[in-house]
């Protein structure tokens, strides 16, 4: 059962500083190495999607340093909805009949079982028009790379390869959690693309 994405939630795992993966200055980081990587690819970035974008750090970021930059974003609970004017839905039933040039999935996959996880990426593939931004913990990262303390374990944790295989139909990886649409037909030198 998926938890509630409520203020508690946010609070614990991004706001507190005893107990939060990381704060929204270091966030930023990310934001912009994202953000800039994809238009060094050649994306002109008009319109951003951003699913499950709990305090909206996308957002605020995008809005300071892209302010051109349409900006449409989701979240499970009506409150957080409301508080930081997302869109409510449930990723494995939303798809909106157009494409974005940058999709944000930051951490959302591993709350929903494999069937809609399945059903998620079939919707993020559809509105995908440029690049994805997958984050998503996997059974290695768990092994391996995660601070327990600060993170939700309560996940379907899935191996790499998992994820890997139902993305590759549709996207090139490009690293980072980088994956470029591949109806895009963006250009990559050879090492910039996996598996190529």
């Amino acid at each position: 059962m998926r938890p509630q994405f409520d203020e508690a939630y946010y609070h614990r795992f991004y706001v507190n500083p005893r107990t939060r993966v990381y704060d929204q200055r270091k966030h930023a980081k990310l934001v912009a190495g994202v953000v800039n990587l994809v238009e060094w690819f050649g994306v002109t970035l008009v319109d951003v999607l951003d699913v499950g974008a709990g305090l909206g750090w996308w957002s605020k970021w995008l809005q300071r340093h892209r302010p051109g930059v349409e900006v449409l974003s989701t979240e499970l609970d009506p409150a957080i909805c409301q508080r930081y004017g997302h869109v409510q839905a449930d990723l494995v039933s939303f798809r909106l009949p157009r494409q974005f040039d940058l999709v944000i999935c930051q951490g959302v996959l591993p709350y929903l079982d494999d069937e809609g996880a399945e059903k998620a990426i079939a919707n993020l593939t559809a509105m995908c028009g440029g690049v994805l931004y997958l984050e998503a913990i996997t059974k290695e990262d768990l092994a391996q790379s995660i601070d327990v303390t600060r993170t939700d374990l309560h996940v379907h944790t899935r191996t790499g390869a998992w994820y890997r295989k139902r993305l590759k139909p549709h996207f090139q990886e490009i690293g980072a959690g980088l994956y470029a649409a591949r109806d895009a037909s963006l250009p990559f030198y050879s090492l910039e693309a996996a598996g190529r």
